[in-house]
Formats: C-alpha cells, structure tokens, sequence
C-alpha cells in the first residue's frame, strides 16, 4: 500500500480434487481384495508374498507327513534302495559267496540258516542292519558285524557266546553261557566236557563258583557236579560220591582251607563221606565208612 491507494488481492483459483491416489490408499485398495490370511499376515508384519511361501511350506510338510503316514515313506525308500540295488546286480554285483567268521561249525549253520541268504541276490540290495538284528537272534551269537566285500560277498563277523556250563534242572539239562542264558540251539549231550551245575538258580551263580573251581585243578579233576542250595550256597560232589558243603559267603577261603588239608593229609587221595567247610574255625571230616565182608552200604550223607 503507498500513497494511501489500496490494491485489492485477488482471490485465489480453486484446485480441483486430484484423482490420483496417495500410495497409502492404493495399498489399501489393493487389499481388498487380498485374502483374509494374506492381510492377517500383514497386521504380524509379513508381506504377501512372504505369507504365500508359508502357505507353500506348510503344505509341503503336510503332503510329506501324509506320505509318512502307514509307512509310505518307508516303502518308498525300499522301492528306490531295492532299484539301486537291481542296477548294481545288472553290472555283476550279485551275491556269491557268505563268509562266517569267528563261528563254530555248528554256529555257522544256524546263524547261515537263519540268514536265509540265496546266491545272485543283488549285493546293494541287502538290508546290512536287518541282516544283522537277525542274526543276533541265533543263541550262539553274542554280537555279529555284516560287512559287503565288493564285487561278490558278504562277510559276518561273529562274536560267540562261550559255552559255560551244563546247567541241570527240573529233569532238563541245557547249555548255558558265561552271564546264565541258555543257548537255545546247543545240545548238551554233546557238550559232556562242560561243568555240570544243579538246582534252581544254579546258571545264574555259576561264573563266580566254576572260575573259584578251576583255579585249583587237583579239586576240578575230581568233581562230578556241582548243586546248589537253597538259592545260597554250593556242595561240591566228587566222581567217587563224596561231597564238600561250601559256605554261603568266603568261599575262595573255605577252599583254600581244603587245600591245606590236601596238602597235610592227602584226603582227595585217600576218600572221604563229607568235609564240612561251612564253619570258619571248623573243618568236619566224616570218614567214609569201611564195610564188613559181605555187608552192603547205603549210598547216602
């Protein structure tokens, strides 16, 4: 305003309402018609996109856990082992020969029995691990390793469970091993050569009294049997019917007691009814007895 004289300001022209959107509002518009989960998954913070490849994941896993399910998976993995396994035997990778290692003779045809191995099988489609958990189920094996000796042969390295004892019971006579199982398959009339244990529990006390036993081989050559009693103890009887009553605790020490009355009076040698070792302070000894001309003795303690 100068010289008093005032100018009018003209009145601004009206912007017409832009049609253009902001990006704010096209996201929205374009969600819209986003689906329900997609726009869920953005209020957590997920795109679209990445909302769609956790959708694709989820259904992979659930395809996969219904192929699973009533052993596709593995019937699957069979099919593709036993192809491998076909393709292989086509460039002479067949089966030909088994070789038992560690075994028995009589051990070997049980456990190649149970095997049930046949010549030409393709070698890559043999199950090592079922092979082996088979094996182990023959009672002379204590542990097997099943190994493939590529072009032609498989190779079982046996670990045997030792023959122990003959353990008698109830009428039954059976063969067991150093920890009181029974070997199933072993005979024990072939097996005369072994201890022979009485009595119930007798396989499962056996390893400490037998190992105490052969130590000492004056007293091992001369016994029949040994019987255990009351689930306690063990009485020791001879080849020539005499008997030796061990104590139910200390028995390295009873036995050394026996062995100096050996030494001092040779009574394995010159016979004896009993010697009674259960007491620590006392040795019994009953004489056996001396029949009259023509008199019969009862066999008896």
């Amino acid at each position: 305003m100068r010289g008093g004289s005032r100018v009018s300001a003209k009145p601004r022209a009206k912007t017409p309402p832009s049609t253009k959107k902001s990006p704010a509002v096209r996201a929205r518009g374009t969600n819209a018609y986003a689906p329900a989960k997609l726009r869920a998954a953005e209020g957590v913070g997920l795109s679209a996109t990445h909302a769609l490849l956790a959708a694709v994941c989820v259904l992979i896993m659930a395809v996969i856990a219904t192929l699973a399910t009533g052993g596709r998976a593995q019937r699957l993995g069979d099919m593709a082992h036993a192809a491998v396994g076909s393709k292989f035997a086509t460039l002479g990778f067949k089966l030909k020969t088994v070789r038992v290692l560690g075994a028995s003779k009589t051990a070997t045809a049980d456990i190649l029995k149970i095997a049930g191995l046949k010549a030409d099988l393709p070698l890559f489609g043999v199950d090592l691990e079922a092979l082996r958990t088979k094996i182990e189920m023959v009672g002379w094996v204590k542990s097997v390793r099943v190994v493939r000796l590529l072009p032609d042969t498989l190779v079982l390295q046996v670990e045997e469970r030792r023959q122990l004892a003959v353990w008698q019971h109830a009428g039954v006579s059976r063969v067991i091993d150093e920890r009181g199982q029974i070997i199933a398959e072993a005979d024990a009339r072939q097996y005369t050569g072994l201890p022979l244990i009485v009595g119930d529990g007798a396989n499962l006390a056996a390893a400490p009294i037998l190992t105490a036993v052969t130590q000492r081989p004056l007293l091992a050559n001369r016994v029949d049997a040994l019987i255990r009693v009351d689930g306690r103890r063990w009485n020791l009887r001879l080849k020539d019917g005499s008997l030796i009553l061990l104590p139910a605790t200390s028995q390295d020490a009873a036995l050394i007691a026996l062995e100096l009355l050996e030494t001092k009076s040779r009574i394995l040698e010159l016979g004896f009814e009993r010697i009674d070792l259960r007491n620590p302070d006392v040795v019994a000894v009953r004489p056996r007895a001396v029949a009259a001309p023509g008199q019969i003795l009862a066999n008896g303690a």
